[in-house]
């Protein structure tokens, strides 16, 4: 297999998977929540967490999370408010109805992932998982 052909067979899988948290999060009474979003809230930490810290820990632009979090805030997830400790920056945090909509992501994701395990096996679901993990980690 070529390179190319690998890399549309992980497109394809990563679609597949994602689309399936997307079904169970609209099954679980949150249809406006994209696998995206979920995968968001659920970087955001309790006492809150910055715009920088999120896009590090999602692996993506500022710009990006920037996005994503005004999606969520618009739709009543999240809220910003100035940082504390420094009154340039800004910290996201949860409202009541993020904290839900985590709860409900937190399942959604873990019934697809449990899915997934039932289908290839425990073993094969472990050996995918640490040979995607081998790929996604960056050699020194």
């Amino acid at each position: 297999m070529t390179e190319q052909g690998l890399s549309r067979l992980l497109l394809e899988a990563f679609r597949a998977v994602d689309a399936e948290v997307g079904s169970a999060l609209a099954d679980r009474g949150s249809p406006g929540l994209s696998p995206g979003h979920a995968a968001a809230m659920l970087l955001v930490d309790r006492r809150g967490t910055r715009l920088t810290e999120l896009a590090a820990r999602a692996g993506i632009t500022k710009q990006a999370m920037m996005q994503v979090l005004d999606d969520l805030e618009s739709e009543g997830y999240l809220r910003r408010q100035p940082d504390p400790r420094d009154a340039r920056a800004k910290v996201v945090k949860l409202t009541a109805r993020g904290v839900r909509g985590r709860a409900e992501s937190r399942r959604a994701i873990s019934g697809v992932d449990a899915r997934v395990r039932r289908h290839l096996g425990g073993r094969r679901y472990d050996t995918l998982r640490e040979a995607l993990e081998s790929l996604a980690t960056p050699e020194s």
